[in-house]
């Protein structure tokens, strides 16, 4: 169960008072309310999580929340930006350095954004919120549009990556970029998912560059000679 997280006079009702408050003070509230929203969320499932839940569990007046946020959508949507989707943030981070193969940059992002998931507690649960417990009804279809952004964007990346891996290598892909990045995504987005279903039941980080890596081969931009290491790890995962 999520406790409550406290209180502090910023967080009254009343408008006036909580004008009284520093910046700091204020922001204080704010992440105070982002922290509850996020237990609250991965306890409850975003649609059965009212604002007075959070506000209960940050120990803050419902005003607090309306101060801070315009609404449930707004609160959910800032509790995303304070803590950016691993593979949001990783595949922003391609493309900017001429001089790296675009492959290894691709798989590099894919295997940070794994590993972030699999060690980080608090992108653990906001990515578990994000992609299991939220449904896009009433005020929440605002988030399904951020959703699409991301998923539109992230699918974009990696086409342009594996296009400028193709051209690299001299290598022409065997089916449509657009086509060959949609399956790489699935299958990404299909691991974590899974992953989150039964964190024990196999290593995220390992099967996705196992997995990631035979996609590549498939697609002819890696050899099987590349992936020797992959195989050497998968041998010392029980399940393999």
């Amino acid at each position: 169960m999520y406790e409550k997280m406290g209180n502090c006079f910023c967080c009254c009702l009343k408008v006036p008072t909580m004008a009284r408050c520093t910046k700091e003070e204020a922001l204080a509230t704010r992440d105070r309310l982002l922290d509850a929203a996020e237990l609250v969320f991965s306890e409850k499932g975003v649609s059965r999580t009212s604002l007075h839940d959070i506000a209960e569990a940050a120990g803050v007046s419902r005003g607090a929340i309306y101060w801070h946020f315009k609404n449930k959508a707004d609160l959910f949507n800032a509790m995303m930006d304070r803590t950016t989707l691993p593979m949001e943030d990783a595949l922003q981070q391609i493309g900017h350095d001429a001089g790296q193969d675009p492959l290894d940059e691709l798989q590099r992002a894919i295997l940070d954004a794994m590993r972030k998931i699999a060690l980080d507690e608090r992108t653990r649960r906001v990515f578990e919120v994000a992609t299991l417990k939220v449904e896009y009804v009433d005020e929440l279809l605002a988030v399904k549009a951020r959703h699409l952004q991301c998923y539109v964007e992230g699918v974009s990346q990696m086409q342009r990556s594996l296009e400028e891996a193709a051209v690299r290598r001299a290598t022409p892909l065997p089916m449509p970029p657009a086509v060959a990045a949609q399956g790489l995504h699935a299958l990404v987005v299909g691991l974590i998912h899974t992953w989150l279903l039964a964190p024990t039941s196999f290593e995220l980080v390992v099967v996705a560059e196992a997995a990631v890596c035979t996609y590549l081969v498939g697609l002819g931009l890696m050899s099987a000679q590349q992936v020797g290491h992959v195989q050497h790890a998968l041998s010392h995962v029980g399940q393999f």
